[in-house]
C-alpha cells in the first residue's frame, strides 16, 4: 500500500512539474508584478475561501501553517490531489468577454514522521501569467484633424504573455510542548515569465516596435508557522496560529529585448538591456484563530500581510527611457478571510449520508499589490462553499472527495472587471499505516 500512495504521489509530483509553466489565466491583470496570485491551499481550505493558519486537524493536509502537520497521527498517511476549473467574464465599457481555463492544480501528501513530529511534502502554485488582447489608439485626435487622407494614420497594440511560478515544498511541524508547535516550509522555487508587447504603426513606412520581457527563476522560499491550542471546555477547543514568510531576491534577472523593425526597408535594431537580479519575492506575516464546538463545527479568521510595497521591480523610465528597478510600483497587500465549516454528527459511523457530509462557506476580501499607472491594481472579493463526501469502502471510509465553488470579482475603477466562477475538485486519500491486519 505505502508503495502505491508514494509512486501515485511521484507521478503527480512529474506531471505538476511539467504543467507548472502552462497558463491557468487569461486576465490582462497577470502581466503586472510576478502574475495573479495563486491560493496555496487545498481542497479543503478553498471551500472556506482559503482558511488554514489557525486551522488545526489531523485528517487534513494543511500547507498554509505547517505547524499544524504534528497534528497527523501515527496512522495517518494523508495524500491531497485536486483539479480546478474556471469560467471568467471580463467586462470593460459595457463589452464582455467570456473564457474558460482548467488544469490540475497541486499534490500534497503529509504523514507522521515521529510521536509529536509530522511532515508534508508537495507542489503548489504561487503564481500565474497567461494574457491575449489588443487595442487600437490614434496618433492624434480624430477631431483634431485626423481624418481624410490621415484616418489610417494609427497603431495598434497587442498584448501576450504567459508563465508563472511554482514551489515544491519539504515541511515538518513539531509539537515541542503540549499543546504548542511549530513548523517549517522549506520550498525549491522556480518559474519563468515572458511577455509581449507589439506596436504595428499603420503608417507608410509600416514600422513595428516590439518589446520582450522575460525572466527564468530558480531559487529558494522559506514560510514558518507556529500553533498554539487551548481547551476552553468539554466541548470548545480554540487555536492560535501564525506565520511568517522570508522575503528576498530570487537571483533572477529581468531580461527587455526592444525590436524596431520597418516590413517594407527590411531594416531592423535589437536593444537589449537587463536589471540585474530584478526580481523579488516579498516578507509576509500572517495570524488567525479557529474554535471548535463539540467536533463539529469550525469558524475561524485569518489576516496575512505582504510587504510587496518596499520591493523595487523592473520597468521602463519614462523619463530616462531606461529599463530599472523602480520602487513605488509595488504595494503591500492585505488580506482578511473568514470561514465556517459544519458536520451535522462528527462520529465516522454515524447513521445517514448525509449527517457524515463536511459543508463549508468562506469569504475573503484582498487589496492589490501593484499600481497600474497612477492608480491601483485591481482588489478581490471572493465567496466560497464547499462539500467534503465521505468514500466509503468495506475497510476504510476515511478517504474524502472536497468540492467547492468560488466566486471571484476583481475590480479597478475604469479598469477591466473581472467576474470568476471557479470549481476545485480534490481528492483527499487518508489511509492506515502500520496498522496490524487480524486474521481469524
Amino acid at each position: 500500500m505505502k508503495k502505491r500512495i508514494i509512486g501515485s504521489l511521484l507521478a503527480s509530483v512529474v506531471s505538476l512539474t511539467m504543467m507548472a509553466q502552462i497558463s491557468k489565466t487569461l486576465s490582462p491583470y497577470s502581466q503586472f508584478g510576478l502574475g495573479m496570485l495563486a491560493e496555496q491551499s487545498t481542497g479543503f481550505n478553498r471551500g472556506m475561501s482559503g482558511l488554514g493558519i489557525g486551522v488545526r486537524n489531523g485528517k487534513i493536509a494543511n500547507v498554509l501553517n505547517p505547524a499544524s502537520y504534528s497534528a497527523v497521527d501515527s496512522l495517518t498517511m494523508i495524500l491531497d490531489l485536486g483539479v480546478s476549473g474556471q469560467f471568467t467574464q471580463y467586462k470593460e465599457n459595457k463589452k464582455k468577454v467570456n473564457a474558460k481555463t482548467a488544469d490540475f492544480d497541486y499534490a500534497v501528501a503529509t504523514f507522521r514522521v515521529l510521536p509529536k513530529l509530522g511532515a508534508s511534502i508537495g507542489i503548489i502554485p504561487y503564481s500565474n501569467i497567461g494574457f491575449n488582447y489588443y487595442d487600437a489608439q490614434w496618433i492624434g485626435e480624430p477631431d483634431n484633424g485626423y481624418f481624410g487622407t490621415q484616418a489610417n494614420n494609427y497603431y495598434n497594440n497587442s498584448y501576450t504573455g504567459s508563465g508563472g511560478f511554482s514551489q515544491a515544498f519539504l515541511g515538518i511541524g513539531w509539537e515541542f510542548v503540549k499543546d504548542f508547535s511549530v513548523g517549517v516550509n522549506m520550498s525549491y522555487f522556480w518559474g519563468k515569465y515572458n511577455k509581449v508587447i507589439s506596436a504595428v504603426f499603420k503608417d507608410s513606412y509600416a514600422n513595428t516596435l516590439t518589446k520582450t520581457y522575460s525572466s527564468n527563476v530558480n531559487s529558494w522560499k522559506l514560510d514558518l508557522g507556529v500553533q498554539w491550542t487551548k481547551q476552553l471546555s468539554k466541548d470548545n477547543q480554540l487555536t492560535v496560529g501564525a506565520v511568517a514568510g522570508i522575503g528576498h531576491k530570487l537571483g533572477a534577472d529581468a531580461n527587455l529585448t526592444t525590436l524596431n523593425a520597418n516590413t517594407q526597408t527590411g531594416v531592423s535594431t535589437t536593444k537589449r538591456d537587463s536589471v540585474v537580479n530584478g526580481l523579488s519575492i516579498p516578507y509576509s506575516f500572517g495570524v488567525g484563530f479557529s474554535l471548535v464546538h463539540k467536533n463539529s463545527l469550525t469558524i475561524g479568521a485569518d489576516y496575512m500581510l505582504q510587504r510587496w510595497g518596499s520591493l523595487d521591480y523592473p520597468l521602463v523610465d519614462e523619463t530616462t527611457k531606461k529599463y530599472t528597478a523602480t520602487s513605488g510600483v509595488l504595494k503591500d497587500r492585505h488580506k482578511i478571510t473568514i470561514g465556517a465549516d459544519w458536520i451535522p454528527d462528527p462520529n465516522p459511523l454515524a447513521r445517514g449520508f448525509m449527517k457524515r457530509i463536511h459543508y463549508r462557506i468562506g469569504a475573503s476580501y484582498a487589496t492589490p499589490y501593484y499600481n497600474i499607472g497612477t492608480q491601483k491594481g485591481p482588489k478581490e472579493l471572493t465567496v466560497s462553499a464547499g462539500f467534503a463526501i465521505p468514500i466509503v469502502n468495506t475497510w476504510n471510509n476515511r478517504t474524502t472527495l472536497n468540492i467547492s465553488a468560488q466566486w471571484v470579482n476583481a475590480s479597478a475603477k475604469d479598469l477591466v472587471t473581472e467576474n470568476s466562477f471557479r470549481v476545485t475538485i480534490g481528492l483527499t486519500f487518508n489511509e492506515r499505516w502500520f496498522a496490524k491486519w487480524k486474521v481469524d
